[in-house]
């Protein structure tokens, strides 16, 4: 059984910075690890995805050379450095994980974080 838990949501102004953190309870090392977002009246959309080693990495044509995914596996936390942010990235943020293989198809997920809240206003 794996537990996923995010933090580091808050309000921020547009052009700004968050982190958000995904810690995970239980072995995801086999894994690999996904962000997603939601935004009300959306469908649930990929964001980023990294390897169970961290040397893969995937992005949305949407956030591409803004955030960054990053795992540190000896914590058991994923990271997504989110820069120049957009009204439009204003969402909750879930990670995920489950499958052996990058792919933003939120079925392939088994285990889910409860999610972040991201709102980007002035």
């Amino acid at each position: 059984q794996v537990q996923l838990v995010e933090s580091g949501g808050g309000l921020v102004q547009p052009g700004g910075s968050l982190r958000l953190s995904c810690a995970a309870s239980g072995s995801t090392l086999d894994y690999a690890i996904a962000w997603f977002r939601q935004a009300p009246g959306k469908e649930r959309e990929g964001v980023s995805c990294i390897s169970s080693s961290g040397e893969r990495t995937r992005y949305a044509d949407s956030v591409q050379g803004r955030f960054t995914i990053s795992r540190d596996n000896a914590k058991s936390v994923v990271y997504l450095e989110m820069n120049s942010l957009k009204p439009e990235d204003t969402a909750v943020y879930y990670c995920a994980t489950g499958p052996q293989f990058l792919t933003f198809r939120p079925g392939a997920y088994i285990y889910w974080g409860q999610g972040a809240q991201v709102t980007v206003s002035s």
